[in-house]
């Protein structure tokens, strides 16, 4: 630890003595200045500063993760224990430049970062998803789980999402290839957006959605609310886990059978990944057409196959040709995108699922 680490963090931890024995009447930016100002006198005027920024992050926001969270070029931050944290920026991974001092300081920011959502992590319950003001979405894993130190990962979402003409811009669509996914998305048919893990799957489905008229009532159900959709009529429904005790958990099944009630024009599922899958197929077999979804899958025709074998695990007892029937007649299009050698992302096929 630096020098300047070590009166910082003998600076936060004398403030915060100072708070348990009940000393108040400032404000804690207050408190910072006046105990730098005290301490930290031989240093220079924007060194002191500095040091003022250093703890007021570590007082009241998320420590070193702050100014990587300030950076909008970073998509993902990856902290894998106290020492080793990454970023994922334009489409690599490299080292971010920053640590934290220690493992109470990175539990202290993982307690930050749940605590206001009512959450917490355990040895009983040792992991979490959770979702930072800006929508960033976040997922954290402790020991023991977590042989080497608490892992916690942060996927960025900022409040503006590519529109279509950014993902022309950038490579990710064609001209032919948005104008076509553009009119089939104004004549509700119903589009499966496939792909791996950080492919561009959600972005391109909310590119995608700004094809939807704006008279049209739209439902969007998510794990974690990524979607920010430009029509003015939306209503956003987000899963919510059980609770410590096991209690309260809503998941996206229960959320899309709701959803069929609320007389949506549009429902939009931010991921198939479970037994609601049947649901969405019985959804688009019965009149709600126009739907868009994603799937995590390596091809146009792995996403078939992977939505049956979730749709399976409703344990209804449909046979699988039966499953297959509704799929092929529910389903229109499946978009699937990648991510290319440069980091990039691109859509590599648009396949109508009467052809596969």
């Amino acid at each position: 630890m630096d020098a300047a680490a070590k009166l910082a963090a003998e600076i936060r931890a004398g403030l915060i003595e100072q708070r348990r024995s009940g000393a108040e009447g400032e404000s804690i930016e207050e408190a910072i200045r006046r105990t730098v100002s005290q301490r930290a006198a031989m240093l220079s005027g924007e060194a002191r500063e500095d040091l003022v920024d250093r703890i007021v992050r570590e007082a009241s926001g998320l420590g070193p993760l702050e100014i990587l969270l300030e950076d909008p070029e970073i998509e993902e931050v990856m902290v894998n224990g106290h020492e080793n944290v990454y970023v994922e920026k334009r489409g690599r991974i490299e080292k971010a430049g920053i640590s934290f001092e220690n493992e109470d300081q990175l539990r202290n920011t993982i307690e930050r970062i749940l605590a206001p959502l009512g959450r917490r992590v355990d040895e009983l319950s040792p992991m979490a998803d959770a979702r930072l003001p800006d929508g960033s979405r976040v997922n954290v894993v402790i020991p023991p789980l977590a042989v080497d130190g608490p892992a916690v990962s942060i996927r960025r979402f900022p409040g503006d999402r590519p529109q279509v003409r950014n993902l022309i811009e950038w490579g990710t669509l064609t001209v032919d290839q948005a104008d076509f996914l553009g009119e089939q998305v104004a004549a509700r048919r119903s589009i499966l957006i496939s792909g791996g893990t950080g492919s561009g799957k959600t972005t391109l489905l909310n590119a995608l959605s700004g094809f939807i008229e704006d008279d049209e009532r739209i439902v969007t159900i998510e794990d974690a609310a990524e979607l920010c959709l430009a029509q003015p009529h939306v209503v956003r429904l987000e899963s919510r886990p059980a609770s410590i005790e096991g209690r309260g958990e809503v998941t996206i099944r229960g959320l899309l059978r709701n959803a069929l009630r609320m007389r949506p024009d549009r429902i939009l599922i931010g991921e198939v990944r479970g037994p609601e899958a049947l649901d969405l197929l019985t959804a688009l077999n019965t009149g709600h057409d126009g739907a868009l979804s994603t799937v995590h899958a390596s091809s146009a025709a792995d996403a078939l196959a992977r939505i049956e074998v979730l749709a399976l695990m409703a344990d209804v007892g449909l046979p699988l040709n039966v499953i297959g029937a509704q799929l092929r007649r529910g389903i229109d299009l499946v978009v699937h995108i990648s991510r290319v050698a440069d980091g990039g992302r691109k859509v590599t096929g648009i396949e109508e699922v009467s052809e596969l």
